[in-house]
């Protein structure tokens, strides 16, 4: 059996004992930042980036191990397990290759090959089977058909006898691990995804339009469209189709599979041959393509989110300075918090600078008033609905201030779920939910990372499309980079 240890050390080039090391940290709940700067006499100097990437090799080879134990003993139940194949599987380092070699031997439901066996037709698809040799004569398969005709199974021609050994042989051939291989990467690297939308959505109607009529190769399609293509197809905007030369495929399994030159045997393999693609590969294969894109697509976009969030938690915090926070609004009007230099909360109004002018004067002689009387050296203002405009407003109010603060657009995603979190009510239980989002705007101001850790990192505004993706590897992803930068 595969020895995890010497594999990993192997593919990332390391010395097998530094790898055990790193493991036996690992084992003992050591974080990955932790082991980085705190074990480096354990993991020769190993950056972040290399332990990750071992962390994850891990666990793939894991899984890995564990389901060819299963697959093993699966087949081994079954008495078919051959030390060719015992070896095919052990050093296989795919999980798609141990499904594919497993194909054969798993348990399936009741199929037309099945069917066709209880009916007594596997001596016929073995018959077909032995004439299909570079050495066999001519031969008519309707007489030896014939001789399988038994009403009573169901079996009333000579023509639902080949179609029954037909069934039976299609469905050996689209077990074939190396034919599904080839279909596989073919797909990959040759289809084309393909979308269009539906006819009864009126046209410049939906976010989607630009798939309207779109295509792009499977192998270097964008995260970013691939995963708007299936937003749009799970919304019923869209149709999605992967399209691909399906007699590319079956000449190619023609070539691989079809060895007598008897034109009888010839044409019934090429029959079958399409309907094993076209019935028992095509739409599994397909699916398999879409699944493996889907997940490449999520990890490249959860990267973008990594780093996004990243850039995020450790921007140059402001500092320790007395801050403005304001919460920007049209109809609600201004929140505006006042905090101290260690980021205290002490004071709060709302102000309406977009509403009539008298109001407009109202709030900036209430923001002036809160600059002097805490000595503000920093303006907070969230970039959300109204900031523009509530930015415009400071500009013309500090137009004749002297010493002027420092005034700063600052992100203000996820403010309205920290205000509403745990948290949030921990800290300020006797304010309003309003009141705490103008806090945390002001206190991303002064240190970004102290304030942003409080929030779901999904909740900051990380990347486009971060619904769509994996949401237990985003987690994951987004949990270890706020780790790391902690």
């Amino acid at each position: 059996m595969l020895d995890i240890r010497a594999q990993i050390a192997t593919e990332l080039d390391l010395s097998p004992s530094i790898v055990q090391n790193v493991l036996d940290l690992f084992a003992e709940g050591a974080t990955i930042p932790f082991i980085a700067r705190y074990r480096k006499e354990r993991t020769d100097e190993m950056n972040e980036i290399v332990l990750r990437e071992l962390e994850e090799r891990f666990n793939y080879l894991t899984e890995l191990a564990a389901r060819k134990e299963s697959i093993l003993s699966s087949i081994e139940s079954q008495n078919k397990l051959t030390p060719e194949l015992r070896a095919k599987i052990e050093n296989s380092l795919l999980k798609t290759e141990i499904e594919d070699l497993y194909l054969p031997y798993k348990p399936k439901r009741r199929t037309r090959a099945t069917i066709a066996r209880e009916k007594g037709l596997e001596p016929l698809a073995e018959l077909i089977r032995s004439l299909n040799n570079v050495s066999a004569q001519s031969v008519e398969l309707e007489p030896e058909a014939a001789k399988y005709i038994d009403e009573e199974k169901g079996v009333k021609t000579a023509a639902e006898a080949l179609a029954g050994a037909s069934d039976i042989i299609a469905e050996s051939i689209a077990d074939k691990a190396n034919l599904r291989a080839y279909v596989r990467e073919y797909i990959q690297s040759e289809g084309q995804f393909v979308s269009k939308i539906k006819d009864d959505v009126t046209e410049g109607s939906t976010k989607f339009e630009m798939y309207r009529k779109y295509s792009a190769p499977v192998s270097k399609i964008a995260p970013h469209n691939l995963l708007a293509l299936f937003r749009g197809e799970t919304e019923k905007v869209l149709s999605l189709d992967l399209e691909f030369s399906e007699d590319d495929i079956c000449e190619y399994l023609a070539a691989q599979e079809i060895k007598t030159k008897v034109p009888a045997i010839r044409e019934f393999y090429q029959a079958m041959l399409k309907d094993a693609f076209n019935r028992l590969m095509k739409t599994s294969l397909v699916n398999e393509v879409r699944a493996e894109c889907k997940l490449q697509a999520d990890i490249g976009s959860i990267s973008n989110f990594e780093t996004n969030l990243r850039e995020l938690l450790l921007s140059a915090p402001a500092g320790m300075k007395p801050t403005l926070a304001i919460d920007p609004g049209f109809r609600s009007g201004c929140k505006v918090a006042v905090l101290s230099e260690t980021g205290k909360y002490l004071a709060y109004e709302a102000v309406f600078p977009h509403q009539a002018a008298n109001q407009r004067q109202q709030a900036a002689n209430t923001v002036r008033q809160f600059i002097k009387k805490y000595h503000i050296e920093l303006i907070a203002i969230g970039n959300g609905t109204a900031g523009r405009e509530t930015d415009q407003f400071v500009i013309e109010l500090l137009a004749d201030l002297e010493p002027k603060p420092i005034k700063v657009m600052v992100n203000e995603s996820g403010a309205s779920i920290y205000s509403a979190s745990e948290v949030a009510i921990s800290e300020f239980p006797d304010l309003d939910i309003t009141v705490r989002g103008a806090i945390s705007i002001g206190r991303r101001l002064q240190d970004p990372l102290a304030e942003l850790v409080k929030i779901d990192p999904k909740s900051i505004g990380v990347g486009q499309y971060q619904h769509d993706v994996d949401q237990k590897l985003l987690r994951k992803k987004l949990d270890d980079t706020v780790e790391s930068c902690v």
